[in-house]
């Protein structure tokens, strides 16, 4: 009959507009839950590329190793799903104890506080296939249960692009702001300027790019114009040097070049931030 409502569909309706409602309280429940897990912690700083291979672990861990260098409490946070490679590259060899409260404390190498997925994988070979949910509740359940003590800088190793992953770290836990690490080369360029405007478009920070493998080989001055394009500080060069061969710790502590390198873009970001 004409004009007559079908009663399911407006059940429907507002069964599906509950399940929103409720949705929406288990996030703010679980964000608040990660703030509080946090409340110690002090600034918060991202490392962030438009996609892999452009160095972007080997920028977090020498960042960190830098800032701890400084005499300030620091911890790395691996949160990239697919390739977790900071304690490989901090030769992390214990596992996080679990304290009284039930909550993870994080091992320490080199004056830097680690936590990572690549504790949780049965082996280091074997891929993990994540989807959405998974990954947002993986990355809570780490949040959440990380006992980080007191820091003055937690740097944050997100993974790569702009699919799921990057969104629901950026999503779950309130950063301070962005690190873009890029390459000389145009195609880095493209995907890090995407990068960029998905940070702002989430409102938060971008505190400038740093360009990786900078030099003769791939060239220089992508970073500086990828920079001047965005809008954003650019906080430095940092150049391929065969120093970075040596894998048994990070380079700023053998390299004095490097370590200076590290020492500006450390400076500069700390800047943006003040």
């Amino acid at each position: 009959m004409a004009g007559t409502q079908n009663p399911h569909g407006h059940n429907h309706g507002m069964d599906s507009a509950r399940a929103k409602v409720e949705q929406m309280k288990k996030q703010w429940a679980q964000k608040k839950m990660v703030a509080d897990t946090l409340a110690s912690v002090g600034t918060k700083i991202g490392v962030y590329s438009g996609k892999g291979g452009v160095g972007k672990t080997t920028v977090s861990v020498n960042l960190a190793v830098t800032l701890a260098q400084t005499g300030k409490d620091v911890g790395i946070l691996d949160v990239d799903i697919d390739c977790p490679n900071v304690v490989r590259a901090l030769a992390v060899a214990e596992k996080p104890e679990v304290g009284e409260d039930n909550r993870m404390i994080p091992p320490e190498a080199f004056g830097v506080k680690v936590m990572s997925m690549a504790f949780f994988q049965k082996k280091e070979d074997e891929a993990t296939i994540w989807r959405g949910p998974m990954i947002h509740n993986a990355i809570n359940q780490l949040l959440q249960s990380t006992n980080w003590g007191k820091l003055d800088y937690l740097i944050v190793d997100l993974p790569p692009g702009t699919s799921d992953s990057p969104l629901t770290v950026m999503q779950t836990l309130s950063l301070d702001g962005f690190v873009v690490v890029t390459t000389p080369q145009d195609l880095s360029k493209i995907d890090a300027l995407r990068s960029i405007n998905m940070i702002k478009k989430l409102n938060i920070p971008v505190l400038g790019v740093v360009e990786n493998f900078s030099g003769e080989i791939f060239g220089t001055g992508a970073g500086k114009a990828l920079a001047n394009l965005a809008k954003v500080d650019h906080l430095g060069n940092l150049s391929l040097k065969i120093d970075y061969r040596e894998s048994v710790k990070p380079t700023v502590l053998t390299s004095l070049d490097v370590k200076q390198e590290y020492e500006l873009v450390a400076s500069n970001t700390l800047d943006v931030l003040k």
